[in-house]
């Protein structure tokens, strides 16, 4: 067995006293008092003892029980000198004991030592120092073999046993450190992916905003240059100003489905498409959808249908939102400019809507993105799951 490996010393976590329960812990103490009142009893209650001899008893069991606390503290350390020493002091101070009449104590100490011995110490050690101790007691006692075997016998598997219990607490006090390391590093990193989804949701929101007032800020700064009608200028830095005013609301939309406060799918499409007048069409049986999604959704709509108006002035947009069983689909579809600029005029020009946004934003979800040239036109397909 993994605890005993002949050279190895028990789970030291098993032996913290922080490694056992407050029950077990006021057991021990309990049973500690209880076996020294006996060996106290046990030691002066015959009366054999008198004057100077009893005061030497009484030292003799006081240096006994220092010997003893010594002897749990530095095997609790797991330091093997002091350990191998204290265990020979006290297979000493016993057989003393013994032949100072003090058999009780010298029982306690000679079985005590053998069962601590095979719960602290490493296997080889423990079994020489369990032997050492288990032989002098058999030697000394006046009790039957069958009572000696018994006792022997008894005091091996408890040891043993305590032994085992000590590395199973030492396992689960490990396992326990462990599982609180790795919440610690899960809650890190929901807290860095939160973070990362906050920033990726404002960088979209201002990318978009201050992409549009610069272009209308700096079509105004032009027509200053060449002494253009004000009424122009005054609409280039009314329409600066309106997308300012729709940044912040975005940016305060991004919040609120960050927060989970974001309002349907299906409402945000309506205000959209009636804005852009762009039709809209919903099919399947309209649900509430997760965050990530929903905001994955409106997303790729508004960047659409704002990039057919930048890139395909004039041209008609279409929106459909479909709801499938597993997932659902938003497709956003624009006819060939007025103007005559291609589909390929669009994806050089800028447009395709910000593909490499709305398609990273899609393989987040584990969705997919397509986009491309449609009859002249230009057609996106987001699909995620639902």
């Amino acid at each position: 067995m993994a605890g005993w490996h002949w050279t190895r010393w028990p789970s030291r976590e098993g032996l913290e006293r922080e490694a056992e329960s407050r029950p077990r812990r006021v057991l021990s103490v309990f049973g500690r008092t209880v076996l020294l009142a006996v060996v106290g009893w046990g030691t002066f209650s015959d009366g054999k003892y008198a004057g100077w001899a009893a005061a030497a008893a009484a030292a003799g069991l006081v240096v006994a029980v220092a010997l003893w606390a010594l002897y749990l503290r530095v095997t609790r350390e797991q330091r093997p000198t002091a350990s191998y020493l204290l265990s020979a002091a006290l297979v000493g101070g016993a057989w003393l004991a013994n032949r100072g009449l003090a058999h009780t104590l010298a029982d306690f100490l000679w079985i005590g030592l053998a069962v601590t011995v095979l719960i602290r110490l490493p296997p080889a050690p423990a079994l020489l120092a369990a032997a050492a101790a288990l032989g002098s007691y058999t030697a000394a006692s006046p009790a039957s073999w069958l009572s000696v075997c018994a006792t022997v016998g008894g005091s091996v598997l408890v040891g043993f046993l305590l032994r085992l219990d000590i590395e199973a607490r030492g396992t689960a006090r490990r396992l326990l450190v462990q599982e609180r390391a790795a919440r610690a590093a899960e809650a890190e990193s929901a807290a860095l992916a939160e973070r990362a989804r906050i920033a990726r949701e404002i960088h979209d929101v201002l990318a978009h905003s201050l992409s549009a007032q610069l272009v209308h800020l700096e079509a105004a700064r032009l027509m200053l240059e060449r002494d253009t009608d004000r009424a122009q200028i005054r609409e280039r830095v009314v329409a600066a100003r309106r997308m300012a005013q729709d940044g912040l609301a975005e940016t305060r939309q991004a919040l609120s489905a960050l927060r989970g406060e974001l309002t349907p799918v299906g409402e945000f499409l309506v205000e959209l498409s009636d804005r852009e007048r762009a039709p809209l069409t919903v099919t399947g049986t309209p649900r509430p959808l997760a965050a990530e999604a929903a905001l994955a959704v409106r997303r790729t709509a508004q960047e659409a249908v704002t990039n057919v108006r930048k890139h395909a002035p004039g041209a008609r947009c279409s929106v459909e939102l479909r709801y499938l069983d597993d997932v659902v689909e938003l497709e956003v579809r624009n006819t060939r400019s007025p103007r005559g600029e291609s589909s390929g005029e669009l994806a050089a020009s800028g447009g395709g809507y910000g593909l490499l946004g709305m398609r990273e934003r899609a393989e987040l979800l584990d969705g997919t993105l397509l986009a491309g040239p449609d009859d002249g036109g230009w057609r996106v397909l987001l699909r995620v799951p639902a």
